[in-house]
């Protein structure tokens, strides 16, 4: 029997499983004693014995998983979300009670915003049963431990548990939520866990139960046969064999070249990726330097951090990103008016335009650390519409010194003019996260519409290949900084579809830099050309994986 979802990395995973607990049990809607200032003090203890164990993994954790651990110390300790519990014990409503709704309908909010703000909820509700937990005097429901090593099922993985996952233990994931993109696959693709997120009928796996996880495929085998363990021991076998294969440049079988790059979020991120092997960086994001900052900072502040990134790459590129924030990133110095549907509003490179002086203050800190290092500097704007706002970015971008000036493909709008696009820019970096949510109107961090968020799917590659040919008309670089570059057998279509480079999370170089050598770019093409006649997504992963290689 097989099981199907959505692959991260190519490893293969023999082992038997064990399935986390599920959540607590809702506290029931009762009314406290009488004793309202009793309850708060209970629940104020709670708040800081979650916050204070959160910290705890915090100080274990490092890189993406630390991050996101220190956000959710900041979500239980939110005034806001304070103020409504302490308004609902007022009312009469039980600590718990209080706890469990004032933290449900903050989700409900952060779900309706879409986006970022989404993908925070699934932190807020791991943060809520903490508290509650505290209030109850029982343990958190979390990983299971086991003297041997598992594979782990879950609905689905809070960041504190993901983040601090023994991986002596932990062989793979196994979730029925989530998706290509949420924080499970995110960091489970970080620390190189093989992962299925998005299964259906996982529940029919017993613990103990020996499977054969397949993230390549997006398979989990239950109970596999002889002839299928022999299988994926030997793809095992290979993989380890390819691991000690010393790191090259990126190319294809036949020479040409495709640099491969990181995704980095913080310049601290910058030397692992290097030893990773990244040629460079093709997605630096700057959101870190303003998320948590009540006003915009400083030239100064952001040209040490900016060069403290460059410094580690003399000779090599560095595409870093303009501010990529909005309504659905709230800042209160850029736009925190409310909006029905953020996605779709003032943000990006409309945030910035509306705030001239933080775009201005943010090219200079990037000119100025382009002219105290080595390395080669590329600045892009995000969200960006048409050939009317690269005009805009790339002519404002030179007129302060920049000498690469691009912009992002994220809007299909982009790709539909791409060929005026192309004659304005030095650059095109296609952002396949928000270009498949944009592409098939599915939120990307929604559970519910995971199916849909597949850049496999043909409308996604058709607009990919308008970019790459483009690009390839006016002699323009087109890169891809999406989570796709990170899928091996993708990377390869990708490449068909005119991309000149890859940007990835730093740990599935390896796999891309491999898959790319066995593939000439006839092949890639032939590949491409497969997928973009399917009719699905699925249908072209097929496609590309039946023709001739």
């Amino acid at each position: 029997m097989e099981l199907h979802g959505v692959g991260v990395g190519r490893g293969v995973v023999i082992a038997r499983v064990l399935t986390m607990p599920e959540p607590l049990e809702d506290p029931v809607d009762g009314q406290h004693a009488g004793d309202a200032a009793a309850e708060k003090a209970a629940v104020a203890n709670a708040v800081t014995a979650a916050a204070a164990e959160l910290t705890a993994r915090a100080e274990k954790a490092d890189g993406t998983g630390k991050e996101v651990i220190e956000a959710a110390v900041q979500m239980a300790q939110d005034p806001m979300l304070a103020d409504d519990v302490n308004a609902r014990i007022d009312a009469g409503t039980t600590g718990e009670r209080a706890v469990f709704e004032a933290f449900r309908s903050f989700q409900e909010q952060l779900t309706a915003l879409g986006g970022y703000m989404a993908e925070r909820a699934t932190d807020l509700g791991d943060v809520s049963q903490r508290i509650i937990a505290q209030l109850r005097g029982v343990p958190v429901p979390g990983v299971p431990e086991s003297d041997v090593p598992f594979i782990l099922i879950a609905r689905d993985l809070a960041p504190a548990d993901t983040a601090l996952l023994d991986l002596d233990t932990v062989l793979g994931l196994i979730t029925r939520d989530g998706g290509p993109t949420s924080h499970t696959a995110i960091l489970a693709r970080a620390k190189s866990i093989p992962a299925i997120v998005g299964v259906g009928g996982d529940a029919a796996i017993a613990d103990g139960i020996r499977v054969v996880l397949d993230a390549a495929s997006g398979t989990v085998t239950i109970d596999p046969s002889d002839a299928q363990l022999a299988d994926a021991e030997a793809r095992i076998a290979a993989r380890v064999a390819q691991a000690a294969i010393p790191i090259t440049e990126g190319a294809l079988a036949d020479g040409t070249k495709i640099p491969l790059l990181a995704n980095l979020g913080s310049p601290k991120d910058a030397a692992a990726a290097v030893a990773l092997g990244a040629e460079g960086v093709g997605l630096f994001r700057t959101e870190f330097l303003f998320l948590d900052a009540q006003t915009a900072p400083t030239v100064a502040e952001q040209q040490a951090q900016y060069t403290e990134l460059l410094s580690h790459f003399a000779g090599k590129k560095v595409v870093v990103r303009a501010l990529d924030a909005g309504a659905d990133k709230p800042l209160a110095f850029l736009n925190d008016a409310h909006e029905e549907n953020p996605a779709l509003g003032v943000r990006g490179l409309r945030a910035l335009r509306a705030q001239p002086q933080v775009l201005r203050d943010q090219l200079h800190a990037l000119k100025n650390a382009q002219d105290a290092t080595e390395a080669e500097l590329w600045v892009m704007a995000p969200m960006v519409a048409d050939a009317g706002e690269t005009r805009f970015f790339v002519e404002y971008g030179k007129e302060l010194g920049l000498t690469t000036v691009g912009v992002m493909a994220e809007v299909p709008s982009l790709a539909l003019v791409a060929d005026q696009v192309a004659g304005l820019a030095d650059f095109v970096s296609i952002g396949t996260n928000d270009l498949t949510q944009y592409t098939l109107a599915a939120d990307r961090m929604l559970g519910t519409v995971a199916s849909y968020q597949d850049p496999w799917h043909p409308s996604v590659l058709r607009l990919v290949k308008l970019l790459g040919d483009a690009g390839a008309a006016a002699g323009r670089a087109v890169g891809i900084c999406g989570e796709a570059a990170a899928d091996p057998q993708l990377a390869v279509v990708l490449v068909g579809l005119g991309a000149t480079s890859l940007s990835m999370t730093p740990a599935a170089l390896a796999d891309v830099r491999a898959e790319l050598a066995g593939i000439t770019l006839p092949q890639a093409r032939a590949k491409a050309a497969a997928a973009l006649a399917a009719e699905s997504a699925a249908g072209a992963r097929a496609a590309a994986a039946a023709a001739a290689a």
